[in-house]
């Protein structure tokens, strides 16, 4: 079994690179007010009492970091599970759990989750979300795609 060492990294530098953003946004943009970068794209601090797109924005502090935590760890089973050559996997599972602990920080100090980055257009938004959100997408397809390239590999009968 190759060292899980590097994923392990992997995931501390995610939470490490998260936090440190998310304590310049709440100390350096002004709550709700737009920020242009781009035509499409803007910084915009606000906060998500909520899972994803604040889904569950109606459970507790404690009932959200419970579910977070229950994830986490079916995640880590199943990273634990992968086998060693499937290292996209292993780099998704690892980003899903550093995604995913970044916002249970939050979620554990503020009471809810520190988001910033706006998609956008005159007429149309996408929901404002972090960086530990694009871990935790970027992740999940590396291993959605990881899972094809190995489907694909098998010899067929």
């Amino acid at each position: 079994m190759k060292s899980l060492t590097p994923y392990a990294l992997l995931t501390i530098v995610a939470i490490a690179l998260d936090q440190w953003i998310k304590q310049w946004v709440e100390t350096g943009l002004p709550f709700q007010e737009k920020i242009d970068l781009l035509p499409f794209l803007a910084l915009f601090r606000t906060y998500n009492t909520g899972i994803a797109f604040s889904m569950f924005s109606s459970l507790s502090d404690t009932g959200l970091i419970a579910v977070a935590a229950v994830v986490v760890v079916f995640v880590l089973y199943l990273a634990l599970k992968t086998p060693p050559n499937q290292v996209l996997a292993r780099i998704g599972f690892a980003l899903i759990v550093g995604g995913a602990l970044g916002n249970v920080i939050d979620r554990t100090v503020y009471g809810h989750v520190i988001d910033y980055i706006l998609f956008h257009t005159p007429v149309w938004s996408f929901a404002i979300f972090n960086l530990a959100d694009v871990f935790i997408s970027v992740g999940a397809a590396a291993v959605v795609l990881d899972e094809f390239l190995s489907w694909r590999r098998q010899p067929r009968p």
